[in-house]
């Protein structure tokens, strides 16, 4: 093992030079200029799916055919720029899932990362006799062991094969947490806690298909001595999303970049998501319409979370995170970890990368 770098991430027959995975970050957060920066530093970048074909012109009147159009849009935009390890993440609440899966296989996309919800079901259109053959690697997003151990019991079951990494995601993740809202601050659920919990669980399956299966922790690692520590705990590599909102390539607005600067820690709140989900995000003017009580105006032109019920629901999300994405946080708010409040500048990928990099040697010594 090189003492002077980072280990490398192996999954599958792919393998990334630093052990860092960009989180998939909707709506728009995360797209081809974010994506290909990470795949050009030597990590997996990812594009997130939520609201993906809002900029194609029959998004309101043929929205499942747009979703998966700008997926393929995003995915041939994103090679363009970079022959790094690049990924998609598809929420498996998403009502387009099935087509926007077979999208990034179709496009030849290193990594499916699967998370809001057990992907226990996969598309009926790919080769569920031989996934093995696919060039595309599956990485199910997980919060406990038991998730882990149900999605690797089915997928045995139903496909004889078994996923290529796991995410575990702690409770100071940004976004919609897989946790009940007591259970967030509880150490019982901690990062530190979890992670042997899942690497334990998919032990069996390892052995049973002979087959590595690294997991990678995700939820509140801000520096390079925190990808350091976690590791020192059994993880293959690390998954972040806030640290990555505050380049210059992520393909937010720079108000919405700037909501990550000007944040105190105060700041950084849990909210029930109109999907019945706790989440974690940035206090503006518009949360606290609706911690007010308020209800916001909104169409729905098509539920696009399954989970979700838009007629009784105070705010449409995808419209919030749309607004928010594009400038507008009096209409919308910012998802973020826990750690958001830390971000004091806006940096280049490579930069961020390399800082990282620099802080886990420093952290072996």
């Amino acid at each position: 093992m090189n003492l002077n770098k980072m280990p490398e991430l192996k999954i599958g027959n792919w393998t990334a030079r630093v052990p860092i995975v960009q989180g998939g970050m909707g709506v728009g957060i995360s797209l081809s200029g974010l994506a290909s920066a990470v795949a050009n530093a030597g990590g997996i970048g990812l594009i997130a799916t939520p609201g993906i074909g809002q900029h194609e012109p029959d998004r309101t009147t043929n929205p499942k055919a747009a979703e998966v159009r700008g997926l393929r849009k995003e995915i041939q935009k994103t090679k363009a720029k970079t022959d790094g390890l690049i990924g998609v993440n598809v929420m498996v609440a998403l009502s387009e899932f099935d087509g926007l899966v077979q999208c990034a296989v179709d496009e030849g996309v290193n990594f499916l990362f699967l998370g809001a919800g057990l992907p226990i079901r996969l598309p009926e259109t790919l080769p569920l006799d031989n996934l093995s053959s696919l060039d595309t690697k599956f990485v199910p997003i997980v919060s406990s062991g038991k998730a882990a151990n149900i999605i690797f019991r089915s997928w045995v079951k139903q496909y004889n094969h078994i996923p290529d990494a796991v995410v575990v995601e702690g409770p100071m993740a940004g976004g919609h947490l897989g946790f009940k809202k007591e259970d967030i601050g509880n150490p019982d659920f901690a990062l530190e806690k979890i992670l042997p919990e899942v690497i334990e669980a998919i032990k069996p399956y390892e052995e049973k298909f002979g087959k590595k299966v690294p997991v990678i922790a995700a939820g509140g690692i801000y520096t390079g001595e925190d990808i350091y520590k976690i590791m020192q705990l059994g993880a293959q590599g690390v998954q972040m999303g806030t640290r990555f909102v505050a380049t210059n390539e992520c393909d937010a607005s720079q108000e919405f970049k700037d909501a990550f600067i000007k944040a105190k820690k105060e700041d950084i709140v849990l909210i029930s998501s109109p999907v019945g989900l706790p989440g974690r995000a940035i206090k503006g003017e518009f949360l606290e319409r609706v911690f007010a009580g308020g209800k916001e105006k909104f169409q729905c032109h098509w539920k696009c979370l399954r989970s979700c019920d838009f007629k009784n629901v105070p705010y449409c999300i995808a419209l919030a995170l749309t607004n928010a994405q594009r400038g507008n946080l009096s209409e919308g708010f910012a998802f973020a970890g826990a750690n958001a409040y830390r971000v004091d500048k806006i940096m280049h990928v490579q930069e961020l990368i390399d800082s990282l990099e620099k802080e886990y040697l420093e952290a072996t010594k």
